[in-house]
């Protein structure tokens, strides 16, 4: 049975990623656990400089956030009527965000958080949002990031950016296995360096792995050269018609060029394509 966290703050971004893990998983057995961070930053500062007492907190906060819970759970029915696959439970929490998230993947043994992200918003225009943000590079949990114009569609292309820098852990690698194995999907391993250079021993090493452990499914490797990460992944991603990236959290280079860059106007990947961030 697969544990999945659905954080959500019942906005219509998070109802999106909640739809996108129900059909994710639609064939999967699972226990999905709907949880709301009442955020306790917020309220120590509407309430300076007294922290609300365990009466207010529950009246003003647990209450409302208990009975939107379960209005989002008819809202999750109405979309899919219950499947014997699939378990529902809700929490609400008061408690710093990333710190609530941290204590429920230990306390339910998460195997993957969903969640949304609106993306470039604001003036802080990046792709992925504080949230989501703060949850792939501070907790340790494979987490799927669903942008707020994605929609659920058949996994047929897989993008994989890497610098093959990393040597991979077989338990890393198996949740792309599994999602290429259960969509008779293929994977594109895609290597983008700003100029044009010989992989080095380490890094043949590497990609010697990722050959062998994915030989008997579709795959292939593409290597581009461009100043610009990002840019390269979206060339890529349209040419290829890409229904997922993933990525391995520890690759920091990769990382922070594709998801935390400012230049969101030249690129659309970061609204419409779902991004699978793997920890071991």
């Amino acid at each position: 049975m697969k544990n999945v966290l659905l954080p959500t703050d019942f906005s219509e971004n998070s109802w999106n990623a909640i739809k996108y893990a129900l059909d994710f998983h639609e064939k999967i057995e699972c226990n999905f656990f709907l949880l709301h961070v009442n955020r306790l930053s917020h309220a120590a500062i509407s309430h300076a400089p007294y922290l609300p007492t365990q009466e207010v907190i529950e009246d003003v906060y647990t209450k409302p956030a208990k009975m939107q819970l379960d209005n989002m759970l008819k809202r999750i029915i109405g979309y899919k009527p219950q499947s014997k696959k699939h378990k529902f439970y809700t929490i609400s929490d008061y408690n710093f965000f990333v710190e609530s998230i941290r204590e429920h993947v230990e306390e339910k043994n998460i195997d993957l958080i969903v969640m949304g992200t609106k993306g470039a918003s604001g003036l802080r225009k990046v792709i992925v949002g504080s949230n989501a943000g703060d949850v792939i590079t501070k907790v340790a949990c494979s987490t799927l990031v669903v942008p707020e114009n994605a929609s659920f569609k058949k996994i047929e292309e897989i993008a994989f950016p890497t610098d093959f820098s990393l040597q991979y852990n077989i338990n890393t690698l198996e949740p792309i296995l599994k999602i290429v194995q259960d969509n008779q999907a293929a994977l594109r391993v895609v290597h983008i360096s700003k100029r044009q250079t010989d992989l080095n021993r380490d890094q043949m090493q590497n990609k010697e792995l990722l050959e062998d452990y994915f030989h008997a499914n579709p795959h292939s490797f593409h290597f581009l050269t461009n100043k610009k990460v990002e840019k390269a992944v979206q060339c890529f991603v349209e040419s290829r018609d890409v229904d997922m990236i993933t990525m391995i959290g520890k690759n920091l280079n990769y990382f922070q060029q594709i998801l935390f860059h400012s230049k969101v106007e030249e690129i659309s990947y970061h609204i419409n394509i779902p991004f699978l961030v793997l920890h071991n």
